[in-house]
């Protein structure tokens, strides 16, 4: 007897995967932004901190927030479609049947076979059914706010303590250097992590991110000078 293959797809991680990467990436390059443009304003180191700091509280909250209000608007609207087709199953069932059939067969299967299926599929779960084949719903692809909202809070400040601890630990004239070198080297990290969990070739994924990342230390640290001479 052959025993059972059980398959694990990279596909089932993209709901905290997503997440996970957005919040840690924001979270290094928006306070190491934020910290190298205070700091090119020749801003006191105990200034810098504060504003890291206060940048990391704030980014993780409206991470929260921002993730677990988009994806509950999702969630909404799954909910919404459910209850149509709940609601269609109960009242037309020949018709959803006819719509069943109809997918079957635009994905390749024979009339007879996909009536065969579309029966049998009803008769099991018509309602799994629908969901998966009509809607495109399944378990790993449905809307999740809290875990949404807490991935991305707290990988927000996971990312954001790398720059505050370079800030800390750097003499008063290195801020701005120390933490644009930790913030790039951080990113690319992040960036090969988040491209082996998700399946990805390593290189363009982390030449991607440690660019824009280049792109907001320098646009922050030109603001940053251009205020600090201004004021």
């Amino acid at each position: 007897m052959r025993a059972l293959h059980k398959e694990s797809h990279l596909i089932e991680r993209i709901g905290w995967l997503r997440a996970a990467v957005l919040g840690a990436n924001d979270g290094l390059i928006s306070t190491s932004s934020l910290i190298v443009g205070v700091g090119a304003a020749a801003t006191a180191q105990h200034e810098i901190l504060v504003a890291g700091v206060a940048g990391l509280v704030a980014g993780a909250m409206s991470m929260a927030a921002g993730e677990y209000v988009s994806v509950s608007s999702q969630a909404d609207t799954e909910e919404a479609d459910m209850a149509r087709e709940r609601h269609e199953l109960a009242t037309q069932p020949g018709a959803e049947l006819a719509e069943l059939v109809a997918i079957y067969e635009q994905r390749g299967v024979t009339r007879e076979l996909a009536q065969q299926v579309a029966e049998q599929m009803m008769a099991k779960d018509a309602f799994a059914a629908h969901a998966r084949d009509e809607l495109g719903l399944t378990s790993h692809m449905m809307a999740r706010p809290a875990q949404a909202a807490f991935t991305s809070a707290a990988t927000f400040a996971f990312g954001a303590s790398l720059p505050l601890v370079v800030a800390l630990l750097s003499p008063a004239g290195a801020v701005v250097w120390s933490v644009s070198l930790a913030c790039l080297v951080g990113l690319a990290v992040l960036g090969a992590i988040g491209a082996r969990a998700g399946g990805a070739g390593v290189f363009k994924p982390t030449l991607r991110v440690v660019f824009w990342g280049a792109v907001a230390l320098a646009s922050t640290a030109l603001i940053g000078t251009l205020v600090g001479k201004a004021v």
